[in-house]
């Protein structure tokens, strides 16, 4: 299975290369370079010293948390929870397909609104808040029901509106680092992993003191996505900054 889609992957790329031409238009405009580097003595700790890099790194540790508990978990809560068979265990593949076709239409929807002068820093607020409100919320829907297909399809809602985030906070290192958004990616997906490191003894903890109870779990998972919304709201920009 893993050798199929790793042949499936190189076979992408080959179509792509062999076949792919990329058209412009008589009045498209040339691609612009971003800003020239203002300061050559940029030092690391600025990184880490301005609330608009923060929001980023938290929104992105949040939408992390309650994704790395359902790639995780998922499959586990199914089966002691929802009663699922092993032919059920398929289904967990479609919270992702939902992520994928999400993220698509939300860089659309993106590109939409600020043709239509909405302000870059609207939008990227917006999609924040709908990839992390929405996911929190229906976290929670999950956690409350019983019936698997009705589970399935909140966990699917859920992942799918977390796949806006990729047209908020993620897109928003181009705007407030154009120079440096590599590290400032970087150092945003490296406090993003934490929650990868830490969700799955924490999660197993909890239900363990509970006594089987998962809702502790998810109630945690929520608690984090609103907190990240909340900051990313009020600290973020869309403004140079570095």
């Amino acid at each position: 299975m893993f050798y199929t889609f790793g042949a499936l992957g190189f076979l992408w790329v080959f179509l792509w290369i062999g076949l792919y031409t990329e058209v412009r238009g008589p009045d498209e405009e040339e691609f612009v370079q971003p800003p020239k580097v203002t300061s050559s003595n940029l030092r690391w700790t600025e990184f880490i010293c301005h609330w608009p890099l923060w929001s980023m790194y938290i929104a992105h540790f949040s939408m992390n948390w309650s994704t790395y508990i359902i790639m995780q978990w998922l499959p586990t809560y199914m089966a002691t929870n929802l009663g699922a068979e092993k032919y059920h265990i398929m289904y967990t593949a479609v919270p992702y397909i939902m992520n994928s076709l999400v993220g698509v239409l939300a860089g659309h929807l993106s590109d939409y609104l600020i043709a239509h002068r909405w302000t870059v820093l609207s939008v990227r607020r917006l999609m924040t808040c709908i990839g992390l409100l929405g996911p929190g919320l229906f976290t929670l829907f999950f956690s409350a029901v019983h019936n698997l297909p009705v589970a399935i399809l909140f966990v699917s809602i859920s992942m799918g509106l977390s796949a806006c985030n990729s047209s908020g906070h993620l897109s928003n290192h181009a705007e407030v680092a154009p120079n440096h958004a590599g590290i400032t990616f970087a150092i945003s997906n490296t406090l993003a992993t934490i929650p990868g490191i830490l969700c799955g003894p924490v999660t197993a903890e909890l239900v363990t003191q509970s006594h089987g109870r998962w809702f502790p779990v998810f109630a945690i998972a929520s608690a984090v996505n609103f907190v990240g919304a909340i900051i990313y709201l009020s600290q973020s920009a869309a403004s140079q900054v570095l």
